[in-house]
């Protein structure tokens, strides 16, 4: 099989991928990030090289050295750094300015187009994980009743919305008001943010972007969710199911379980809302 090339960013994502396309036969060629990626990830990958964010150039010399043919994304990048910890090469700096808006996934589309000119196909970072992907159901002891799911139907709308604009996917919301909308600033400060807002009894609603591209930026879900949300006295967390990732699924539902907090995959109906 050819090399898996993978573009890491921080958290576990890079490192599982890393260990799953290692037990599936494939040698895997790792572009860490300084900062944001563990550097547990060397462990799993048969050559890595570590860049600062902006470093393009590098990026494609190292992955035509290693034959790299095929590539994911995976992992976080903090946001708020494009603003003060980014050193563009001139490659970069060449495709910033192909960006009319520089929103999520605006940037990953050009990216993975220049990968592409240079032979290098971006595909799903779910390639062999499936199983990490938000399962159907209620999945915590605690059920939800008439009033949460009505903030759910109003959230999931709102959230459907943003994402649509490619701003977020994630709302809070209590009694059918908008406390955040995600942003920049990412999921668990505006779980933080909106909390803090509702006092108790917050309604956090994460659903995929109308047009979300698997290659890219999957909704990630985990035990740090669950703690934010508890922090805040958040009751409620909905997730679109099949479309957002879950780790640590059994340490998130048991933080949520003592916490009283109601985890619940939800699936989309036909015209795109949940189905309650």
């Amino acid at each position: 099989m050819t090399k898996l090339g993978i573009i890491a960013g921080g958290g576990q994502f890079p490192l599982l991928v890393a260990r799953a396309a290692r037990e599936n036969g494939r040698q895997t060629v790792v572009i860490a990030h300084r900062g944001e990626t563990s550097p547990e990830v060397e462990t799993a990958a048969d050559a890595c090289l570590w860049i600062k964010l902006g470093q393009l150039q590098k990026v494609l010399d190292f992955f035509h050295r290693q034959g790299v043919r095929e590539c994911v994304f995976a992992g976080t990048i903090t946001k708020t750094r494009i603003f003060r910890d980014v050193w563009p090469d001139f490659k970069a700096l060449g495709l910033w300015r192909r960006i009319d808006a520089r929103q999520d996934d605006a940037i990953l589309r050009a990216l993975a187009g220049l990968l592409a000119e240079e032979g290098i196909e971006v595909v799903a970072s779910t390639l062999y994980l499936d199983k990490l992907l938000f399962p159907a159901g209620i999945l915590s002891r605690r059920q939800p009743d008439a009033e949460q799911l009505e903030d759910v139907r109003f959230g999931w709308r709102i959230a459907r919305a943003v994402g649509d604009l490619d701003i977020g996917q994630c709302v809070v919301v209590r009694d059918r008001a908008v406390l955040a909308v995600e942003a920049i600033e990412g999921t668990d400060a505006a779980i933080r943010r909106g909390g803090e807002l509702a006092g108790e009894k917050a309604v956090v609603v994460k659903v995929k972007k109308p047009s979300q591209d698997f290659r890219f930026d999957l909704p990630a879900i985990g035990p740090q969710t669950i703690a934010g949300m508890a922090a805040v006295k958040a009751e409620v967390l909905a997730v679109e199911a099949g479309q957002a990732l879950f780790f640590d699924p059994e340490e998130a539902l048991r933080l949520a379980d003592r916490a009283g907090i109601v985890v619940m995959g939800v699936e989309a109906d036909s015209s795109g809302g949940p189905r309650l």
